[in-house]
């Protein structure tokens, strides 16, 4: 097995001294081997559990497990190892009271939630339950591949897990120490008789300095910087005439009916997702597939797609391809024999998109990555593209615009 990089030693040397940690690294990195280093570390261990995704324990078809990452690294010295998905946490009461009291009864324990951002929602089952599980042990590790700083909001519940007494506050005064606000009021009508839109966003955080000062014991950040080179491309297609007949009827029955805004404040996610499923398997984005693999060898590929009629269609079209939905399989994969990276449909969440690309840029990766992006002819495609462009940021902005504003860029 081939020594600790540098980084890898220096995430190890900063939380060997706590019973907590959090590794904030970013995708590709090689979390799981420190985590495997830093669970070794503690002598008498009388069981381990790894809490992830389901579809990291079970992935579909050939792709490599978090059992198998975790064996490549030597495994775990602890005999007694559960591994359990996160949303079976949440959905199976007799399996998370089974593992309650597995962990109950166990003198020494370690848990290690990876992909933490899974426990972001203090309200959610699966976070409550994790952090009752959390409770009965002093040792705990979390996993992130977004880094700290641009994760905010969602770090307060993954501190509380590894222990309260490290923000030593509640919820509410977590926001409001950290975050700014605004509120947007919208009316309805021409005089504004009626408010129908009431909501208070939060624009941009604060006192920062102080939040890692609070935290940095118990947190390691680390940015992936790699030896070889990424590749960014773009293909162009245009959406057939019936798909964009559909696509501008969806967007004028949205924003030419005044009720359907009053009823639904979240009008243009609905709506986007709509239009942009009306082409998302356009003939025309096959012929640029069809052309660029006759340069590139099919089964070196990934190709994310984000509704289920385009990766059925992918699927099918290209069986030796390695086709994956973005919102399951984008986060946790190591698929670093895959070097080219297709991103058939275009998503909102920049998040995803970097996690996606982080499939095959990982530690270990000695080719040159590219990625290849495939954009239709219509508005939506173009805003979606600025989205991504300056991090995700631009997505309350475009909910704010008015009907009018929208049928102008859409």
């Amino acid at each position: 097995m081939k020594p600790l990089l540098f980084q890898q030693e220096a995430a190890k040397g900063h939380l060997s001294a706590w019973k907590c940690g959090a590794l904030f690294m970013e995708p590709g990195t090689s979390k799981t081997r420190i985590a495997v280093e830093l669970v070794n570390r503690i002598n008498n261990l009388d069981l381990v559990v790894w809490v992830t995704p389901l579809r990291l324990i079970e992935p579909q078809g050939h792709l490599p497990s978090t059992k198998d990452e975790i064996q490549k690294w030597g495994g775990f010295h602890c005999k007694n190892v559960i591994y359990i998905g996160v949303e079976t946490i949440s959905l199976s009461q007799v399996k998370y009271i089974n593992l309650y009291q597995r962990i109950k009864n166990a003198k020494r324990v370690f848990i290690v939630v990876d992909e933490s951002s899974k426990i972001k929602n203090l309200s959610a089952v699966r976070t409550q339950r994790v952090l009752s599980l959390g409770e009965m042990t002093p040792f705990k590790l979390i996993l992130n591949g977004t880094p700290f700083s641009k994760n905010i909001l969602d770090v307060y519940s993954q501190m509380n897990f590894l222990s309260p007494k490290i923000l030593n506050m509640t919820a509410a005064d977590f926001e409001n120490i950290f975050c700014r606000k605004k509120r947007i009021i919208k009316y309805l009508g021409k005089w504004k008789q009626r408010k129908i839109y009431d909501r208070e966003f939060i624009t941009g955080f604060e006192n920062i300095d102080l939040l890692y000062s609070m935290t940095r014991h118990y947190v390691y950040e680390y940015d992936l910087n790699l030896q070889i080179k990424q590749y960014w491309n773009n293909y162009n297609y245009v959406i057939g005439e019936q798909e964009k007949e559909e696509y501008y009827y969806l967007k004028n029955k949205y924003l030419d009916n005044e009720r359907l805004l009053m009823l639904n404040n979240n009008i243009f996610l609905e709506m986007t997702q709509k239009m942009q499923h009306s082409y998302c398997i356009s003939e025309s984005k096959f012929e640029v597939l069809d052309k660029h693999f006759q340069s590139y060898p099919i089964d070196q590929h990934i190709i994310f797609c984000k509704y289920i009629k385009s990766r059925e269609e992918c699927l099918k079209r290209y069986p030796k391809a390695t086709v994956l939905n973005y919102q399951s399989e984008s986060m946790g994969l190591n698929l670093q024999h895959l070097p080219l990276v297709i991103f058939f449909d275009k998503i909102w969440d920049y998040a995803l998109r970097v996690q996606g690309s982080r499939r095959s840029y990982r530690v270990g990766q000695e080719k040159d990555c590219r990625y290849f992006d495939l954009t239709g002819d219509v508005g939506l495609e173009k805003l979606i593209n600025d989205n991504i462009a300056k991090k995700g940021v631009q997505m309350e902005y475009f909910k704010k615009l008015s009907k009018n504003e929208l049928k102008e860029i859409l």
